[in-house]
């Protein structure tokens, strides 16, 4: 009994020493150095909204909802009828202005030459002919034989040969000289634009192909073959997922710590022993209050940054609005090399 007594008395006090050495070694210690600055978010999809260039009746979609697409395939296609129509007849326009600067830039041919130098030839006969007219006509009016009538045709006659002969002298040189600069530079000038014309004809005819700018799934299908499409309506949603991007908040005071670049690992609930590589693309210049939504260990009211943190995922296991922590490795950023990729997960 003596024995049990004794005992009751020291076993309160041995365990009162331990909880004071503990409590004292807790309360001195050197708080440990992280390296790490947990925050927390919800998983974001960056999405496309693909829509044609141009208005059409939409043939054929080829793609479903879930689907994943590579970036440059083929997704959906609008009739093509009419802007083929409209390539026929801007290149009929090309071929027209191309035949006409060609015929301007060779110049006059031999036979035009040689005719206009025939007209000069038959200009000089009538002119020598008018000559011969006006000096007899001339002789006889001295001795009133003709009319004064007679003299003043015979004179205009000859008048009429010698304009006749300039007239064709000017023709033969302009076909000695051929086209000129002037107006081969307006033919040149005019081809350049029905090229133009074409090119705009043929870029509206690639347009009604819709092409899958990045890889993706597709997750909305908002019109169908059959719907008139619109530049400024959309026909399917795609979303980028990879890499996606968590949406966290941090508070001012650990914003000093996080930089733009700065390498993250990001865990889930339904992955709880996987950790996904990333880094953080956007710090918020503006304050805000925590949304409700979001769960962390700081008060509510207190003001946060927004930080998107952008994440790999070649395996497609970060869905939209799950839940994430997010771990910044302070100090750690990305390589040169990775920041000079459009898309650092690529290959993942």
């Amino acid at each position: 009994m003596a024995k049990k007594s004794l005992l009751r008395i020291i076993l309160p006090v041995v365990v009162i020493a331990a909880v004071s050495a503990g409590l004292y070694i807790y309360l001195n210690q050197e708080p440990a150095d992280t390296d790490t600055l947990q925050l927390f978010g919800n998983i974001d999809i960056r999405q496309v909204r693909l829509a044609f260039h141009d208005t059409g009746r939409i043939e054929r979609i080829l793609v479903q909802e879930g689907v994943a697409v590579e970036s440059g395939s083929l997704v959906a296609q609008l009739a093509p009828e009419r802007f083929k129509a409209a390539v026929a007849e801007a290149g009929a326009r090309v071929a027209t202005q191309k035949e006409l600067l060609a015929r301007l830039l060779s110049g006059s041919r031999p036979e035009e030459i040689a005719e206009a130098a025939a007209r000069v030839r038959g200009a000089e006969a009538t002119l020598t002919d008018a000559e011969q007219v006006y000096r007899r006509t001339q002789t006889l009016a001295a001795t009133e034989y003709v009319s004064r009538q007679k003299l003043d045709d015979a004179e205009a006659a000859l008048q009429n040969a010698n304009a006749n002969l300039d007239a064709a002298r000017q023709i033969l040189t302009l076909a000695i000289k051929g086209p000129r600069d002037e107006d081969i530079a307006a033919a040149r000038a005019k081809l350049e634009q029905y090229q133009a014309a074409l090119r705009l004809a043929e870029e509206r005819l690639a347009d009604t192909r819709l092409l899958a700018p990045v890889n993706g799934i597709v997750q909305d299908r908002i019109l169908e073959p059959g719907d008139m499409a619109f530049p400024q309506t959309p026909v399917l949603t795609i979303a980028l997922s990879n890499p996606v991007w968590v949406r966290a908040y941090i508070s001012e005071p650990d914003l000093g710590k996080v930089a733009p670049g700065m390498l993250v690992e990001v865990h889930t609930d339904s992955f709880p022993d996987k950790a996904y590589r990333g880094w953080i693309g956007f710090i918020s210049p503006i304050a805000e209050f925590t949304p409700k939504r979001i769960e962390t260990t700081e008060l509510r009211s207190k003001l946060v940054y927004q930080v998107r943190a952008f994440v790999c995922n070649p395996d497609n296991e970060l869905r939209m609005g799950m839940p994430a922590t997010v771990d910044v490795l302070l100090g750690a950023t990305q390589s040169e090399a990775d920041q000079s990729l459009s898309n650092p997960c690529q290959g993942e």
